[in-house]
């Protein structure tokens, strides 16, 4: 049967859609700015499509490549579509069901409405900056060119760079025992939609409430935060 249209998403999702994202970001605080690629594995469902459309909002798109059947990347040609108030710009690459691998490279901007970056004056301890996400409901398409509708669930991984000091957890595997070094990997391994892809930055430490859960904080607010949250 045919699936009813996203009136908030541009995405083609009944002609391609994203099976599986890689992104590659790096965390830059002097410029309140995420900047690298979005890697998108494809599954064509029309054989005679011609493009791939994404929803953006207020991302800067440098460039786009195609993996080509022997491995190697092509450019792609592109537009960036009107401005809408609410749903922000389309990204329409010219493609067709032989990609089945496409990078978007891309930076963030003041005007990314999906991410809070604070100061160290605005943090609690006053000594490194923070960044955290916001998604939900139609905000992810301001930090990752995707196909930002419900309807479309997706495994994902991420390398995020960040200045060394600090950690960098997202809404996917994070090993409690990770090594602070500025350089961190996350997989998810089960589909889900992209207003949960989350991420944050900071000088964030961790405290286990049980097995299953625990809680990333800055050291001030770790055990009022457990505290808070002991029921889950």
């Amino acid at each position: 049967g045919s699936a009813a249209t996203d009136a908030h998403s541009f995405a083609n999702v009944q002609d391609v859609r994203t099976t599986n994202l890689s992104i590659d970001l790096t965390v830059d605080f002097t410029r309140q700015q995420l900047s690298g690629y979005a890697e998108h594995d494809l599954e064509w469902l029309n054989p005679k499509a011609t493009r791939f459309i994404v929803d953006t909002r207020a991302l800067v798109i440098e460039q786009v490549k195609a993996m080509q059947a022997d491995g190697s990347w092509t450019d792609v040609t592109y537009v960036l579509g009107i401005t809408d108030p609410i749903k922000g710009q389309p990204l329409t690459m010219q493609l067709t069901p032989k990609s089945t691998k496409v990078r978007i490279y891309y930076h963030t901007t003041e005007d990314t409405t999906g991410l809070q970056w604070l100061s160290v004056a605005q943090t609690t301890e006053k000594k490194q900056p923070f960044l955290f996400s916001q998604s939900q409901a139609i905000h992810a398409r301001s930090w990752i060119p995707l196909q930002d509708s419900p309807a479309v669930r997706i495994t994902y991984q991420a390398h995020i760079r960040t200045p060394k000091d600090l950690l960098a957890v997202m809404s996917a595997d994070n090993s409690k025992n990770t090594e602070r070094d500025g350089d961190y990997h996350f997989a998810m391994p089960q589909k889900v939609p992209a207003y949960l892809i989350a991420i944050a930055v900071g000088d964030l430490h961790f405290k286990a409430m049980s097995k299953q859960t625990g809680v990333y904080a800055e050291k001030a607010w770790l055990d009022k935060a457990v505290y808070e949250f002991a029921d889950t």
